[in-house]
């Protein structure tokens, strides 16, 4: 009939006929038996092949007793009752009162196990030929078990097994069907076995000599490949515990999206490399017949899986990425590699010879050094291999070295829309330049359909998320810790709580909070931290370590790290050298760091330039205000700022707005502590300190080296009141009020009004202080808290640049944070 004819030369057939395979877990019990025989009964398909494995774990179990019994362990015996007992006890509790053939069956095949066992004892060894026959005494099982279960739902199902049928020969390439035989004896079967279900054994086969032989590690899939080109199937339905083919490996890349459709280059790509997907082997006979195949998931039937099929779809650069882990790196180095022919040939034969497989090559076009990615546990004979070969050019220094580099892993980028499109290599490397992850070596194929680097395996999660976040596979995910949960810092956290939906959906951006760090303990969580964050941070008992708080982040692992620190802590600030110099990126309202110790804050900016990492503190200055990005912007557009003036104190702000002589000023500042305004020790605000550092930081974006100890400051709180307690303080307020009248009267005769301003001038003098304004100045008509700077510079010289707004405040400071996060991720690649 037709439907058996080998090898689809024949006419196109009338019938439908589906290969399903079915992995081991997807076959693991009794259960699992019952919901794939009434996955098959609900399908629609003329004739249907079903090739299964064994039960999951068997075949390790049945290699494992064998090693056993060759090293006469006596557990070898326990271990045979078990899996007997396995068997035993699926088909009773699948097959019911019918049972009683299945088990005198699988006794008997038990018993014969038992035997060879005996054997292998006596021996004391394990021949590979008896290691063959046993492996596949799984998959017999469980084909007779599907099947008889078929049959007991009333199916008329034929099983067999696939020793009766494929004939296979072993070559260094591998296993080859001979597929003319096979067919043949396919046609002669199916004539004694016409039923329009079969169940067929996987993994096995057997040899020219007769003897039972095995496919190799997944010869399930392969087997079920083989029988879909024998019986000229319409598809080959794989059926596995997953969705489909994802886009890299969820378990690193929690994100990783599921791919509709692969063609059969991309999906070898991707097997090539690791990737869950269908093996190479197995989708030869398919490629060869342009044969679908679908990845299916046994647990979750109504999904349609993974389309594999001869297509090319080139919708985005790249569809997956795949880790290779536990490799090394040879590299063979000299000055005498160059312009010699025959060097890469003399390497790849010398690690043939050693029976080494070489994953990866690169070579640089000055022919100095040849560098080689092979499997770590072959590191040993091919490093002694390279060495052995060119022991005469190593004595004579015409080849320097032969290094090795230990625990390295291979990124892939894969996909057919790469090709022809520039600028693909580009993301991947800024990705990863990003993720602050070093390249060893690269390599590309001419296809461009896969992109490859050799990296540190330290590196390699993180390498892996932050390369499919580079690729918009899924969100740029930055790991965030929180210094600092007062008034600003928990205003920030409900921000970034409040607006985390609306960034994933639209940016794709994942602001992932893990920390949360006040100045007695701290909040750790790897899987995030959401809005019970006061609750869980109060119930927190984790001391206060930045060590370990830093440790966590980075262990993590994710693309980007990012550390906000809203406290006013100088000791905090120490650290941002270190956290920068290794790519953690630090955003914060503290103004130690900008206006603290000059050595600290060159270093600061020392270690973000050199690692890379973003160093943002916007809210140091305006709160909120874009104070220090719009003279950023005036400096690296060419301009020089010559001059800067400004009211940068919200406090001083409102006072000296509200202060015109109809309430003494020590009523005033009493009205600005009851409203929150001021800090609850007013003199914080009115000693003139805290401006100060705010045009030191201003002054040393500029460039000029100032200090604290070089602005002039005019404190507004006399010498008399400085060592007094608050309260106390509050009390003899009033004793300033008549200096203060004065002030206000003499400069009202001169039609001109009090502010509190802080400038710095050309020549670099910096001062802090109350000064008379005339009315019609920028500065004498702010609103209440207002903030206002003023830049002159060779641009801006006769009508200077204002930046106006709210300067105080935890709403508008913590936006200001906000802000410079979202800048920092911007920077990153997030799509804002």
């Amino acid at each position: 009939m037709s439907s058996v004819q080998p090898l689809a030369d024949s006419p196109s057939q009338a019938l439908r006929t589906v290969v399903h395979k079915f992995g081991g877990t997807s076959v693991a019990d009794a259960d699992r038996y019952r919901h794939v025989a009434q996955l098959l009964l609900a399908r629609d398909e003329d004739i249907q092949v079903t090739v299964v494995s064994a039960m999951k774990g068997v075949t390790d179990a049945l290699i494992e007793l064998c090693r056993l019994a060759a090293d006469d362990r006596s557990e070898w015996h326990e271990r045979w009752h078990e899996l007997r007992a396995r068997h035993r006890g699926a088909a009773v509790a699948l097959l019911g009162e019918a049972s009683g053939p299945v088990i005198e069956w699988l006794d008997e095949r038990f018993g014969k196990l038992q035997e060879i066992l005996d054997a292998l004892r006596v021996i004391g060894g394990l021949p590979e030929l008896v290691l063959e026959r046993v492996q596949g005494l799984g998959e017999v099982c469980s084909a007779r078990l599907l099947g008889e279960y078929l049959r007991l739902q009333g199916e008329d199902c034929a099983v067999l097994d696939a020793r009766d049928v494929l004939l296979v020969d072993h070559s260094d390439l591998g296993v080859v069907v001979d597929w003319e035989v096979s067919a043949q004896r396919l046609a002669e079967w199916r004539q004694r076995n016409p039923q329009h279900r079969v169940v067929a054994t996987g993994f096995v086969a057997r040899d020219r000599q007769g003897r039972f032989a095995t496919l190799g590690r997944n010869g399930s899939d392969y087997s079920g490949a083989i029988f879909a080109a024998l019986f000229n199937a319409d598809e080959l339905h794989i059926w596995t515990d997953v969705d489909g083919v994802l886009s890299a490996d969820p378990r690193v890349v929690p994100e990783a999206v599921q791919l509709n459709a692969l063609s059969y280059d991309e999906a070898c790509e991707l097997a090539y490399f690791g990737a869950k997907v269908v093996h190479p082997q197995t989708m030869s006979p398919a490629i060869k017949r342009g044969l679908p195949i679908i990845i299916r998931n046994t647990f979750n039937p109504d999904h349609p899986g993974t389309r594999i099929t001869a297509q090319r779809d080139t919708v985005g650069p790249v569809k997956g990425l795949t880790l290779s882990p536990g490799l090394s790196v040879l590299n063979l180095e000299g000055t005498g590699l160059i312009g010699v022919p025959g060097t890469a040939e003399r390497v790849f034969a010398a690690l043939r010879n050693a029976h080494v497989s070489v994953v990866m090559i690169s070579q640089g076009s000055s022919e100095h050094s040849i560098c080689c990615v092979v499997k770590g546990a072959d590191a040993d004979r091919g490093e002694k291999a390279l060495l052995d070969a060119f022991a005469h050019e190593l004595d004579t220094h015409q080849i320097q070295r032969v290094q090795r580099s230990n625990d390295i892993s291979v990124l892939a980028a894969v996909g057919d829309g790469m090709a022809g499109q520039p600028g693909v290599a580009a993301r991947l490397f800024e990705s990863l330049g990003r993720a602050q992850v070093n390249i060893l070596a690269i390599a590309q194929g001419s296809s461009e359909r896969n992109i490859s680097v050799a990296i540190d395996s330290a590196d390699a999660t993180k390498a892996l998320r932050a390369a499919h976040a580079g690729f918009w596979l899924s969100p740029q995910t930055f790991a965030i810790g929180v210094i600092g949960p007062g008034n600003v810092g928990a205003t920030l956290l409900d921000q970034l709580r409040a607006a985390q939906p609306q960034l994933l959906e639209k940016a794709n951006l994942d602001l992932r909070l893990c920390a949360v760090a006040s100045s007695r303990k701290m909040l750790l969580d790897e899987r995030g931290i959401g809005d019970d964050w006061r609750e869980r941070h109060a119930a927190a008992s984790a001391p206060l370590d930045l060590d370990a708080f830093t440790a966590h982040l980075v262990d993590l692992r994710l693309p980007h790290t990012l550390i906000v620190d809203c406290s006013a802590s100088s000791e905090v600030a120490d650290r941002y050298p270190q956290w920068l110099a290794a790519g953690i990126h630090v955003v914060t309202p503290n103004k130690q760091a900008g206006a603290g110790v000059l050595a600290r804050y060159l270093a600061i900016r020392e270690a973000g330039e050199t690692s890379g990492a973003r160093f943002r503190y916007e809210a140091t200055v305006g709160a909120g205000l874009p104070v220090i990005n719009t003279m950023r912007d005036l400096l690296d557009t060419g301009d020089e700022v010559t001059a800067i003036e400004g009211i940068l104190s919200g406090t001083l702000a409102w006072l000296f707005n509200k202060y015109d002589g109809s309430l003494p000023f020590s009523q005033l500042v009493a009205q600005a502590r009851s409203m929150g305004y001021t800090e609850p020790d007013p003199r914080d605000d009115l000693s003139g300190t805290d401006v100060a550092r705010k045009l030191v930081i201003l002054a040393r974006e500029t460039g000029r080296s100032l200090s604290l100890e070089d602005v002039q400051v005019e404190s507004l709180v006399p010498e008399s009141l400085r060592d007094a307690g608050v309260d106390d303080f509050m009390a003899r307020l009033h004793e300033v009020d008549a200096g203060f009248d004065r002030r206000l009267r003499q400069a009202r005769e001169q039609g001109k009004v009090l502010r509190y301003v802080a400038s710095v001038d050309a020549q670099g003098k910096a001062s802090v202080g109350l000064v008379e304004l005339p009315e019609e100045h920028a500065f004498a008509n702010l609103r209440l808290t207002d903030n206002i700077v003023q830049f002159s510079t060779r641009r801006y010289c006769d009508n200077p640049l204002i930046v106006q707004g709210p300067g105080a405040g935890p709403e508008v400071t913590a936006a200001g944070v906000f802000a410079d996060v979202l800048r920092v991720a911007a920077n990153q690649g997030a799509k804002l």
